[in-house]
C-alpha cells in the first residue's frame, strides 16, 4: 500500500508541456484568467473591420494607379476609375470613422473640458455622448429613408445605383450611435475620483518667520 510520502512525489511533479504546444501545461487555464465571450467578440469584430478598411485601400490605391498609368503612359485614360476611386474614398473615410478610429483620435473641442475639475469634466462627457447618441439615432430613420430613395439614381460612368453609394451614410451613424451609448453608460458607472487630502501645513519655525519676528523672537 503507498505511503502519503510516496503519494506527495508523484502529485508535487513538474508540470509537463503540451505536445504541439511548447510552453503550455497540461493543467488548464483558471476561468477567471481566461478572456471574456464579449472580449473575443470585439476583437473579431475589429480584425474584421480593419480588413475592410485594408481591402478598401489597397482597392483605391491600386485603381489610382491604373488611372495613372493609363492616363500618362498609354495616353488613354478611363473615365471610370475617378469614380470608382471617389465611391471607395467615401466607404474608407467613414468606415474607418465608424468601427476605427478610438473617441480620442476625432476631432474635439476640449479647451472648456480640461479648465474644470475631474468631477465637471466627466459630467461634460456624459452630455457630450448623450448628444451624439440622441443626435445620430433621431437622424437614423430619415437617413435611411433617403439612401433608399436614391436607388433611382445611378452614377454617370459606372452606372452604380447611389443607394450603393450612400450606404455607408447609415452604417456610420449606427455605430457612433452604440458606441455613444456604451461610452455614456460607462461614464454613469465610472464613480468619480476622490479629491486628493491636502497635506497638512507645516507650523511655522525661525527660518520661516520674518525678520522682524526673529528679532522679536531673540529678544525675548
Amino acid at each position: 500500500m503507498p505511503s502519503a510520502s510516496m503519494y506527495r512525489k508523484c502529485t508535487n511533479h513538474p508540470r509537463l508541456p503540451s505536445p504541439g504546444l511548447p510552453g503550455l501545461s497540461i493543467r488548464s487555464t483558471p476561468f477567471s484568467k481566461r478572456p471574456s465571450a464579449m472580449r473575443s467578440i470585439l476583437a473579431l469584430g475589429k480584425r474584421i473591420a480593419e480588413a475592410v478598411a485594408v481591402m478598401l485601400f489597397l482597392a483605391m490605391f491600386s485603381i489610382f494607379l491604373l488611372q495613372v498609368f493609363t492616363r500618362y503612359v498609354l495616353n488613354h485614360p478611363l473615365g471610370w476609375t475617378i469614380e470608382v476611386c471617389l465611391i471607395l474614398y467615401i466607404w474608407l473615410v467613414f468606415w474607418t470613422a465608424a468601427f476605427l478610429l478610438q473617441e480620442s483620435e476625432h476631432v474635439t473641442f476640449s479647451m472648456l473640458a480640461e479648465a474644470v475639475s475631474p468631477a465637471k469634466r466627466r459630467i461634460f462627457m456624459i452630455i457630450g455622448s448623450l448628444c451624439l447618441m440622441v443626435g445620430f439615432g433621431s437622424a437614423l430613420p430619415t437617413v435611411v429613408d433617403y439612401v433608399d430613395f436614391m436607388q433611382i439614381e445611378s452614377a454617370p460612368i459606372t452606372q452604380i445605383p447611389l443607394s450603393y453609394v450612400y450606404a455607408i451614410f447609415p452604417v456610420f451613424l449606427l455605430a457612433v450611435t452604440l458606441r455613444s451609448l456604451l461610452r455614456l453608460i460607462s461614464l454613469i458607472r465610472q464613480r468619480p475620483a476622490a479629491r486628493p487630502a491636502k497635506p497638512p501645513v507645516p507650523a511655522a519655525g525661525p527660518d520661516k518667520l520674518s525678520s522682524s519676528d526673529q528679532h522679536e523672537a531673540m529678544s525675548k
